[in-house]
């Protein structure tokens, strides 16, 4: 069996931790650097250069400098910062997007996966877009409740700290300026004319995470009912393994933390003639990291269709 070549670049961060389990399979073949040189240029051009797939676990400049260091390699770059994620010659890492979608991750050279926010909100609105459901000159808004864990090992000390302040058993709002670093591409792929008003919230618990977004059937193209919108949502996520259509909650309660530990994420729709609400429930973790990183990998390897 030839064995794919990957290189985690950032390999000790919440998400390259994560990526590093899932690939403990026969067909991939994970590069290591020598831990004291980690962040050495030298050491991480050989890596780089030796890889079939590098997986970018790293804050948006560093991710930048090691594309720069692996050009003119054979390698392929899956980055889970947010420095490309809009930016040109990076194909989008959201293979359930659209029919063509998945077939620009697998010749790509260069993937940019989505951020965990963007993914709920993306998988929302655009379908709703794209089949003239709701204008892109509409008002949209959204809020999003996630673990802690999407905050990286430092927020993981935080919350996991016994001495830690009553605060943290609260959920707490934040980005209060509203320039949270995910929505340009939660504006730009989506096709919005306008970023949306856009509420995140870490609570107390690990990982899982439910995208909220309102939606008031008076400003939308056409009279549409919650039933109307799950069969929108059927219709263009047919077929897609990891994307499951739901109805409201038989208990009347939305767990943010249904699906750890997988790579579903689940939409729910509900509401009435006045008022519907659609959520997005994943793993933060999962399809909204290092899940999605892999699948994106399998694609671009030839191991998904």
């Amino acid at each position: 069996m030839n064995k794919t070549k990957v290189f985690i670049d950032g390999k000790d961060g919440t998400t390259g931790l994560k990526i590093y389990e899932r690939l403990n399979r026969p067909d991939i073949e994970i590069i290591t650097a020598d831990p004291e040189k980690a962040k050495d240029r030298s050491e991480r051009r050989e890596k780089i250069n030796e890889a079939d797939i590098v997986f970018l676990c790293l804050p948006d400049e560093a991710a930048k400098e090691s594309v720069e260091l692996g050009k003119g390699s054979g390698a392929r770059f899956i980055d889970a910062s947010t420095a490309h994620r809009t930016a040109p010659g990076w194909v989008y890492g959201f293979p359930e997007l659209s029919p063509g979608q998945r077939e620009k991750i697998r010749s790509a050279k260069y993937a940019a996966n989505p951020g965990c926010h963007a993914t709920g909100f993306i998988a929302l609105v655009y379908p709703l877009i794209q089949n003239g459901i709701m204008p892109r000159s509409y008002p949209a808004s959204c809020f999003s409740v996630t673990g802690y864990s999407g905050g990286g090992l430092k927020m993981i000390g935080e919350y996991e700290n016994p001495g830690r302040s009553e605060e943290y058993g609260s959920p707490r709002q934040y980005s209060l300026n509203l320039s949270h670093k995910h929505l340009p591409e939660m504006q730009i792929v989506t096709g919005l004319e306008h970023p949306p008003v856009f509420s995140p919230v870490v609570a107390d618990f690990y990982s899982g995470m439910t995208v909220t977004v309102p939606l008031h059937p008076r400003l939308l193209n056409k009279n549409c009912n919650a039933e109307d919108i799950i069969n929108v949502y059927k219709g263009h996520y047919a077929g897609c393994e990891y994307i499951i259509i739901e109805n409201t909650p038989a208990n009347g309660f939305l767990p943010a933390n249904n699906y750890t530990d997988t790579n579903e994420l689940h939409i729910f729709v509900y509401g009435n003639k006045d008022c519907i609400t659609v959520s997005a429930c994943f793993d933060n973790l999962g399809k909204g990291a290092s899940g999605a990183a892999v699948q994106n990998m399998d694609i671009m390897i030839g191991e998904q269709r």
